[in-house]
């Protein structure tokens, strides 16, 4: 299956704004580790959750995960420039991204950096929404 940009762009906003307000709180250890590397499902089995898989395409491998930090997405990319397009994209819409080589996780700010304590990682946020709204 071939995904443009704009799709998989949709398809990472739709997961972010789904797990708006999903999430349990829960410091993030101290230390972090050396970041993660591997498949989907290694990196979800490193943070213990069974990978719901929704996108199994050549570019992206994207999954809703739960755990007991809460629930997020996890999705792998075949490539840094895929990667990084897809999260300048999702970004737009707002939320809390944890992202290693060719992996990102998606979810609320306290499950983002619990997943830090396991996976390593760089926290990053999206656009801040709550001044346009009302």
């Amino acid at each position: 299956m071939r995904l443009t940009r704009p799709m998989l762009a949709v398809a990472g906003a739709a997961a972010v704004l789904a797990l708006a307000g999903c999430g349990s709180g829960g410091d993030a250890a101290a230390k972090v580790p050396p970041t993660a590397t591997g498949s989907l499902e290694s990196l979800a089995a490193e943070v213990k959750c069974k990978p719901n898989i929704q996108t199994d395409a050549d570019e992206i491998r994207q999954a809703i995960c739960t755990n007991s930090d809460g629930k997020f997405v996890l999705a792998t990319f075949s490539t840094d420039r895929g990667q990084r397009e897809w999260i300048n994209d999702a970004k737009d819409y707002g939320g809390y991204y944890l992202v290693g080589r060719k992996w990102v996780a998606v979810g609320d700010d306290g499950v983002v950096k619990a997943l830090r304590g396991t996976l390593g990682g760089d926290l990053e946020t999206g656009a801040d929404h709550h001044a346009h709204s009302g």
